[in-house]
């Protein structure tokens, strides 16, 4: 096993320095408060920056919010904190930060609005892309080594990668190219030398820990399998194409798979995609890297970054992100079963999500597809049954899906491919300017990306946003 590390020597060096002045700030305060994100990426870092604070003897009270607005500010600004920690958010937030004259360090990854604020630990300060370069608990994880080496305990939170790892899986910011890149990759370098993580070639499908094999390959959405994507009965008939036995004394896993099978059910996935016409970038993104956590239990949602990930997404998108944050702190008893009876309705309401759109179906526009869906799923997880929609919508142009907001305003959630990012598509962007034109706001990366506007706004913002994305993908 052999990484890569393609430079951003300079880059890092430049963060690592903003890091250190930010852990030195840090170090002399007897109690922070910590702000973070309602995602996989947000809960690691928080998780990340919350043991090192543990173990350099800070104090700190953890809050999650599903987006830093005036009103997230002003419940941070009325404990009266001496400082605060922002992870995986802040950056969009600068000017307001200051005005409500909050002491703060900002550890992100989304593109910074405004500036201000000194320690500030974000790749695109460096000229990096915060959606495949770094994630926010990449950032995190940056400050929480600065820690450790301002005690004079350098590498002592380097444990700390395999969160952070997790974290940038959970964002996707390995997607489009099949395994982690930039500054991603030097935290894989390090959490490999501190014998926490693992990384292997392997199929980039959900579920090798967990899931019976034809249920993996159900469930694949993308890279989206023609033929197999969800069809159970498909999935279980190519597997006995393949020759492979499917029971043992419980269904068998892709963990359970020895390496000739996985190279027969590998090589059949090829065969089937070739001849659906796939591209060869598509047919690239069914076998990529895969990161293990070596503490953590074979066979578990643990073990594989991904399974992880959403397992934490379980906990926070449903209200219950301190169960998610001592997840990350080590709890293997009850916090992770009661993690784990979260996934099961996770699992069940995204079920339900998917069965929802079937019926009320997706209405097509020029250059994009929506569905609304009301109050019937949840804001947090609408954005989910979106992406797993790709497995029955039509794939040449990106989904958006509404639900209602608990604020009384509509949420937006927007999904696309890797194959229409190629071709142009940048949902970040789009979504953006045409929230902002409704009055609302709205941000994300070129893949992903969500907003909120005013409940009347819905027919003015997706002409908006057909008119944005088809400029992106005709040009």
């Amino acid at each position: 096993m052999e990484t890569e590390n393609h430079g951003f020597g300079e880059e890092l060096a430049t963060l690592s320095r903003i890091s250190e002045r930010a852990a030195e700030l840090i170090r002399h305060q007897k109690e922070v408060v910590v702000a973070s994100h309602v995602d996989a990426d947000g809960l690691t870092s928080a998780g990340i920056i919350s043991a090192a604070l543990d173990r350099a003897n800070v104090e700190r009270e953890t809050l999650f919010f599903k987006q830093l607005d005036l009103s997230a500010l002003e419940t941070i600004a009325d404990l009266g904190p001496d400082l605060v920690i922002f992870t995986d958010l802040g950056s969009g937030m600068q000017s307001e930060i200051l005005e409500m004259d909050l002491l703060a360090v900002v550890a992100d990854h989304h593109r910074p609005q405004g500036s201000g604020i000194d320690h500030h630990i974000n790749p695109h300060l460096v000229g990096l892309d915060g959606a495949t370069h770094l994630s926010g608990s990449g950032s995190t994880f940056l400050l929480a080594r600065a820690l450790a080496k301002a005690a004079g305990r350098a590498g002592k939170n380097d444990d700390l990668s395999g969160l952070a790892i997790v974290g940038a899986v959970g964002d996707l910011q390995d997607m489009a190219s099949g395994k982690l890149l930039g500054l991603n990759r030097r935290v894989l370098e390090i959490g490999v030398e501190a014998e926490v993580l693992s990384f292997a070639r392997d199929l980039k499908l959900f579920g090798k820990q967990t899931r019976p094999v034809f249920k993996m390959l159900e469930f694949s959405s993308d890279p989206y399998i023609p033929g197999l994507s969800g069809d159970e009965d498909a999935c279980i008939a190519f597997l006995k194409e393949q020759g492979i036995r499917l029971r043992g004394e419980r269904w068998r896993r892709w963990i359970d798979m020895n390496a000739e099978e996985k190279a027969k059910i590998a090589s059949g996935l090829v065969r089937r995609g070739l001849r659906a016409g796939l591209s060869n970038a598509q047919l690239e993104r069914v076998v990529g890297e895969v990161y293990n956590l070596l503490t953590e239990q074979e066979g578990t949602e643990l073990r594989d970054a991904s399974e992880y990930s959403t397992l934490l997404n379980a906990t926070a998108r449903y209200g219950h992100s301190g169960v998610g944050l001592s997840v990350c702190l080590g709890d293997r008893g009850r916090a992770l079963d009661e993690a784990r009876r979260l996934l099961n309705e996770h699992r069940q309401n995204l079920v339900n999500g998917l069965k929802l759109v079937k019926d009320e179906g997706i209405v097509p526009l020029t250059y994009l597809q929506y569905f609304d869906a009301g109050d019937r799923i949840l804001e947090t997880i609408v954005g989910i049954v979106a992406g797993m929609s790709f497995q029955t919508a039509d794939r040449r142009k990106p989904i958006l899906a509404f639900a209602w907001s608990e604020d009384g305003r509509l949420k937006v959630s927007a999904r696309g491919t890797q194959d229409l990012v190629r071709s142009g598509l940048n949902l970040a962007e789009a979504i953006s300017k045409a929230a902002e034109k409704v009055g609302g706001v709205g941000g994300g990366h070129n893949v992903a990306a969500g907003a909120t506007i005013p409940l009347e706004a819905k027919d003015e913002f997706l002409e908006e946003m057909d008119a944005l994305v088809g400029l992106q993908l005709r040009s």
